[in-house]
């Protein structure tokens, strides 16, 4: 176990022993590797991605394209709340994002072309490799960041922010691995849960199989261990950089960045969303199990990956399947506290991006796999619907301040030039690496390079 495999240890041995050896490689050798490999090409422009991805399928109508004008059985239920955009509206649940558009893209003519809970159809832009674009992100770049071994792609989940929460399960729980699948790049490329889950829980060892390596729990479990263990001072006589590198991201590095108590609580206070609402009044409803008042401290958690280089990071939050059936609230009532949630977290998350001056470096992306339709059924609800998806994008230093593509009259379709998830994909691509130096790196799989082809929703380059 863990604590004793690492009792022992001195300073020198503590990488000479290769405590956190992979395949004969000690943490050192692993990041001397990466570090090589950046400085042949450098293709990748050190920017991250946030996904939030909003499961069971966001009404794109209550969300940003409300259709006031539309037959009473078509417009949005929540009304319409004007932006800083002449002419435009989003549903009245956003009034935050509203006031900020001037910081936001919203795509309409953005359509998932998936009718049911595949996530893994959006996730992945539709690639042969059947991997979702954070593990396709961590192929090219390696599972973790050289400078501070934080992981390159992560999954944050409710979980994660609250080690003591005990969510239902229900088909958004079986769903979430096709979120965040690798497909055919392989496990060692998974996305990290710090939530907890993973073979990795299985054996807290340092030492570490490739397949495990992306998974870092074992490092945070350890890292007082490991402390408690090293000189006070934390020097490391005779290491090179790469050992002192080693031993400052295992003790200082990775555990901080997804330690919320770090945060300055003013900032802290200005993310919180448990006050707006009480989710177990959502949670008796048998497709709303893992609903939580959570989202902003998961962003915020997104936003303090990021800063320790973090390149692809997806927030999950679920409860979104809006049938107003037997399994969600009848007529929708329960977007009312959800969309409020959004608009409170996403709101913050991207000023707070503005205020540290990282808008640039990171763009972050809010989607479902599916939309709803457009016109209300019996029960008051919106049912599956491909045709139609919300998008929103901020950040990224790309063309913010816009409404791209319209929908019809009824918000069926788009009435102009349509995007989908493979335009997602490579937008995401576009953003976060020069393609023309990613042609150039060898042993990249052929599918990875056949997709920087691809063409990103252009008006926001």
């Amino acid at each position: 176990m863990l604590n004793q495999t690492c009792a022992g240890f001195g300073r020198r041995e503590f990488l000479k022993a290769g405590a956190l050896g992979l395949a004969g490689f000690t943490l050192p050798d692993l990041l001397k590797v990466q570090a090589a490999g950046l400085a042949q090409g450098k293709p990748f422009k050190n920017k991250s991605v946030v996904l939030l991805f909003l499961q069971g399928g966001p009404p794109h109508i209550e969300f940003f394209d409300p259709k006031m004008t539309a037959p009473a059985e078509y417009r949005s239920i929540t009304g319409e709340i004007p932006t800083k955009i002449p002419g435009v509206t989003f549903g009245s649940t956003f009034p935050k994002l509203a006031k900020m558009t001037d910081k936001l893209a919203v795509v309409r003519s953005y359509q998932s072309r998936n009718a049911g809970h595949t996530y893994l159809s959006v996730s992945s832009g539709g690639n042969p490799m059947k991997a979702a674009m954070g593990a396709v992100c961590s192929r090219i770049l390696g599972p973790n960041d050289p400078k501070t071994a934080i992981p390159n792609n992560t999954l944050i989940l409710p979980e994660a922010v609250d080690a003591n929460l005990k969510l239902g399960s229900n088909f958004e729980t079986g769903a979430i691995p096709t979120l965040i699948d690798p497909g055919s790049l392989g496990s060692t490329y998974s996305a990290f849960n710090p939530a907890g889950g993973g073979k990795a829980q299985e054996n807290m060892k340092l030492n570490v199989s490739p397949e495990r390596l992306a998974d870092r729990k074992g490092l945070l479990v350890g890292l007082d261990s490991i402390k408690r263990n090293i000189d006070a001072d934390g020097s490391l006589e005779g290491a090179d950089h790469f050992g002192q590198q080693a031993f400052d991201v295992v003790t200082k590095g990775v555990g901080a960045s997804f330690d919320l108590s770090k945060e300055d609580p003013k900032t802290f206070a200005r993310y919180d969303t448990r006050s707006l609402f009480d989710a177990r009044e959502l949670q008796r409803w048998g497709d709303m199990k893992r609903v939580t008042n959570l989202l902003g401290m998961q962003m915020l958690m997104a936003r303090r990956l990021c800063e320790s280089g973090c390149s692809f990071v997806t927030v999950s939050d679920c409860g979104w399947d809006y049938h107003a059936n037997n399994n969600s609230p009848k007529g929708m009532t329960g977007i009312y506290p959800m969309g409020h949630q959004v608009d409170h977290a996403v709101a913050a998350f991207v000023q707070d991006l503005h205020d540290r001056g990282m808008s640039e470096d990171v763009l972050l992306l809010v989607t479902g796999e599916m939309g709803r339709s457009p016109k209300l059924n019996a029960n008051g609800g919106r049912d599956h619907y491909g045709e139609a998806t919300s998008l929103l994008v901020a950040g990224g230093g790309l063309n913010m301040g816009q409404v791209i593509g319209e929908s019809d009259a009824l918000a069926a379709r788009p009435a102009t030039r349509p995007y989908g998830p493979e335009n997602l994909a490579a937008t995401i691509l576009h953003y976060l690496f020069d393609l023309g130096q990613l042609r150039l790196v060898d042993g990249l799989p052929s599918e990875i390079l056949a997709m920087s082809n691809g063409t990103p929703i252009e008006e926001l380059f």
